[in-house]
């Protein structure tokens, strides 16, 4: 795993999926300052990224749940890549909506999902965990079982792994925060001040300034 998560962070640096600006940090949804910056819906631009990351999600899901019966996306940026995991491994899609529709069926989980069926779960990225476990209880309360989520990066927040642990869900990443930043010093990304930053960062992320 160790040598797939350098390959997935060499992917994700070159399409700049992930940037990194320690010298002038960005300002998330929530209000934080990061150095970092990670979309990985860039990813489906660009075919022999997209195609290696569902192959490693496929290969994923059969050896660690052989017996999954629907693979499902969380929305909005693992829909499409959940969907390529489940064409792959020839199972049923759904997807967890954020949020209930306000209007038709008011449906959460877009698809066809039966209480009891075994259900693996894709996301794209994992920050504090909290919209993830979301679907996952969407899941759970439908009577259908996680047996776990697999997601491409995560940034290995303290406050994510607690949550995880609590909810019981087993999470895998193909790539994560730690296992990035000794590939971008080596690759030239970022210099050694600069990873001293980026780890910085991650100790307090919520109240980090540069």
């Amino acid at each position: 795993m160790e040598k797939l998560a350098e390959i997935i962070a060499n992917q994700l640096l070159q399409i700049k999926a992930i940037k990194l600006q320690p010298a002038n940090p960005f300002t998330w949804a929530s209000g934080w300052k990061s150095p970092i910056y990670c979309d990985n819906r860039k990813a489906l631009s660009y075919p022999e990224v997209r195609d290696f990351i569902k192959l490693q999600f496929a290969r994923l899901v059969l050896e660690k749940y052989p017996e999954v019966d629907v693979v499902a996306g969380v929305a909005t940026g693992a829909i499409a890549q959940g969907a390529l995991v489940a064409d792959a491994i020839n199972k049923p899609f759904i997807y967890i909506r954020s949020a209930a529709k306000s209007h038709g069926m008011t449906n959460l989980i877009e698809g066809d999902l039966q209480p009891g069926q075994k259900v693996v779960v894709i996301e794209d990225l994992i920050s504090t965990g909290g919209s993830s476990l979301k679907a996952v209880e969407a899941i759970r309360e439908a009577g259908a079982e996680v047996m776990g989520m697999l997601a491409i990066f995560t940034y290995g927040f303290g406050v994510a792994e607690k949550a995880f642990d609590e909810a019981n869900v087993e999470l895998t990443t193909l790539s994560s925060y730690e296992q990035m930043i000794p590939y971008a010093k080596e690759s030239g990304y970022v210099t050694a001040d600069d990873v001293a930053t980026l780890q910085e960062w991650r100790k307090d992320p919520a109240n980090w300034n540069k």
